[in-house]
């Protein structure tokens, strides 16, 4: 196990570990404020790609937490920096919102519904039929098929909501075409963000609440895993996986005299 004094750049989870139902976790700010002071490299990474970063940023910021839009890491810049590597200037249909249109505006992809190299699926409060049933058909017609996230619910305050994964399986049911996913626990989405700071898995830490997504993730993607219990997994959920994360902690409130 790597001491934590010897990780030079941390990414962690935004839901479970520095943020509950818009509120921020005792302890994250200040983990936050630790790692700008001591110049830590730092990302927050989010499966979310309804939002850009400037628009997550002052999010987070009316929920306690003071983080740079540079220090923001979503599916969707996720999934524009992989197609900018894969077809530079290509031209995508999207279902999505401004954190997924943006990325690939950004990125130089044309954004059209005319003869696209892929049909890119993205996180959207407004999914149409009609949308659905074009993305089908411009699969069908040979569009590459990619999706920003698996997570098939999300959460609201009257509960789950249908989620990227959820009309993926639609389309897949329709075409019998899998999308190809960018975000986690596809380990694509930790080396972009480590390509983004400029880090080496020797001494990078990822700290996550999800053992299927962050911890597998992380350890794939051969970064020190440091587990918090402050969101979906319980202690007695650890042992029903045949891996182990690095390291566990209650909250990230563990971890700000660590670093």
């Amino acid at each position: 196990m790597r001491e934590n004094e010897h990780i030079e750049c941390w990414l962690t989870d935004m839901d479970g570990v520095l943020v509950h139902e818009n509120h921020a976790i005792p302890g994250a700010a200040e983990l936050i404020e630790r790692w700008v002071a001591t110049s830590k490299r730092f990302l927050v990474l989010t499966n979310n790609s309804i939002y850009t970063p400037r628009d997550l940023a002052a999010r987070l910021k009316a929920s306690g937490l003071e983080i740079p839009e540079e220090n923001l890491w979503t599916s969707a810049l996720a999934t524009a920096q992989f197609l900018r590597g894969q077809l530079p200037g290509g031209r995508a249909y999207v279902i999505g919102e401004a954190g997924l249109t943006t990325a690939l505006h950004e990125a130089g992809f044309v954004l059209t519904d005319t003869n696209p190299d892929y049909v890119v699926l993205g996180e959207t409060r407004t999914y149409s039929f009609e949308a659905i049933t074009k993305a089908v058909r411009l699969i069908l017609d040979g569009a590459r098929f990619i999706a920003t996230n698996p997570d098939v619910t999300g959460p609201s305050k009257e509960g789950p909501l249908p989620a990227t994964g959820a009309i993926a399986a639609m389309i897949t049911a329709a075409t019998s075409r899998d999308p190809y996913i960018v975000g986690k626990p596809n380990p694509m989405m930790f080396r972009s963000a480590m390509n983004q700071i400029d880090a080496h898995s020797e001494t990078t830490a990822m700290i996550g609440d999800r053992m299927d997504t962050d911890i597998i993730a992380g350890m794939e993607a051969g970064l020190h895993t440091v587990l918090v219990l402050s969101g979906i997994t319980q202690p007695e959920d650890i042992d029903a996986y045949p891996f182990r994360p690095a390291q566990i902690c209650d909250s990230v409130a563990d971890l700000i005299d660590q670093v």
